[in-house]
């Protein structure tokens, strides 16, 4: 049977996709009140135990926080293995605000909608379609392919990916490269015309908690040293801070590209004025040439009428890579002597050498399905489980392939309300990663 005749990924995918989605996988962050990544990871196993696979299924540090692997030996085992990695939860979603349902993975008006339709049931669906049809084909891949489909990433991975690495790096082994989520999707450049940007660099994530002591005391008197207004100021600084505008390796080739591809200019005296040009797509770009502490949360006081001893916020902090050193002079003068740091959560930047053989391979799979395809590196302004492959050794890119309507604002869905992805846009991407994985 040709590749041609045998459409049952393409054919499937919608269906994965749809009831990958109508798996509750909230992840608030409360390990207590996390649902569903067990019963998902138990669907995604079935799937693939379905079809031959040897599945192994691994409770990462805390009850029901399950991942899935598998492996599909490749022709040349001496090569290094390719990770291709999903995540299975979600942020949470308030029905009320939506059109459809988040969890009823609705397949209407050419999308399917729900939470994670984008981020990222979507790739996970593609992925499985993939991988059961090379099961079910006997396709034998180039090298060794690992399969990993987790849990936690939209809470920092730490019962996930980051768990996984520091106490089962052996499922891991031989792994040298790493594709996963947040890139290969289209920005259409003119009517037939499309730029597909890769993943190659994210911003390091540091939530990061003040802490202020002062006097505590009556709310009627003089008071000269008062913890709610020592951490409140702190924390104005730092929201009002503007960091130094910093171009990074990949920026700069993303900005060249772009700059030969449309003829558009992005001088750097006005550098943010001139990604507006870029439209929705601008406030991705955008966050990555600068810094970011963006104030999220405040604690303080128990009643109205008196003065706490402490205060606390919490700063939501997006660190470029190369600046962590100085990101954190900047900080520790803004906060003052009043304010004490701790970090909540402490993830690095990571960033990949664009190009090589990987690189290649995804442009040419696109060009398959879009011969005029372009392919462009960028920075992404979040985070994903890249930064716990990357402490292992892998070169990280992001790839989970979509050709969009120009007119979609695709950055917007990404934990937003009526989140949803183009049905046709998933079938396209199944057959681009199928090309990707058999020539990669």
């Amino acid at each position: 049977m040709t590749r041609s005749q045998d459409s049952s990924a393409v054919d499937e995918v919608v269906d994965l996709c749809s009831e990958l989605i109508r798996i509750d996988t909230t992840n608030t962050g409360d390990p207590d009140t996390v649902t569903g990544e067990r019963e998902a990871a138990e669907y995604v196993a079935a799937k693939l135990s379905e079809v031959g696979y040897e599945i192994e299924m691994v409770e990462s540090g805390a009850p029901r926080r399950d991942n899935v692997f598998c492996r599909l030996p490749g022709a040349d085992p001496s090569r290094g293995a390719l990770l291709v990695h999903g995540h299975l939860d979600v942020v949470p979603a308030e029905p009320s605000e939506w059109s459809v349902h988040p969890f009823s993975g609705a397949v209407q008006d050419g999308y399917v909608w729900g939470r994670g339709a984008v981020d990222m049931k979507d790739m996970v669906a593609m992925t499985i379609a993939v991988a059961r049809r090379f099961k079910r084909e006997g396709v034998v891949p180039p090298r060794d392919i690992v399969f990993a489909f987790l849990a936690d990433e939209e809470a920092g991975g730490a019962y996930g990916a980051h768990w996984l690495a520091k106490n089962r790096p052996d499922l891991f082994e031989g792994c040298t490269e790493a594709v996963g989520e947040v890139g290969g999707f289209s920005l259409t450049l003119a009517e037939d015309r499309r730029v597909y940007l890769i993943e190659a660099a994210e911003k390091g994530i540091a939530w990061m908690r003040l802490h202020a002591r002062g006097k505590p005391g009556h709310g009627s008197f003089l008071h000269d040293d008062n913890a709610v207004t020592h951490v409140a100021e702190a924390v104005a600084r730092l929201g009002n801070h503007t960091f130094p505008l910093t171009i990074t390796d990949t920026v700069r080739q993303f900005l060249d590209r772009m700059s030969e591809l449309t003829g558009l200019e992005f001088p750097e005296d006005d550098l943010e004025g001139s990604l507006a040009k870029l439209g929705p797509l601008s406030r991705i770009v955008g966050a990555t040439v600068r810094d970011t502490a963006n104030p999220t949360m405040l604690k303080a006081g128990y009643k109205a009428n008196v003065i706490p001893s402490t205060a606390e916020a919490v700063i939501d902090c997006r660190v470029l890579p190369g600046r962590q050193e100085a990101f954190l002079r900047e900080v520790d003068e803004l906060i003052g002597p009043h304010v004490t740091r701790s970090w909540v959560t402490e993830l690095p930047p990571v960033e990949t050498e664009f190009g090589g053989p990987l690189t290649d391979a995804m442009a040419a799979a696109l060009r398959t399905e879009d011969p005029t395809a372009e392919t462009v590196p960028y920075m992404l302004s979040g985070g994903t489980d890249a930064k716990a492959f990357a402490e292992l050794g892998m070169a990280c890119f992001g790839f989970a392939p979509l050709r969009l309507p120009p007119d979609l604002d695709f950055a917007s869905l990404f934990h937003g309300i009526d989140e949803r992805v183009p049905v046709d846009a998933l079938q396209f991407g199944t057959r681009v990663l199928d090309t990707f994985l058999r020539s990669s």
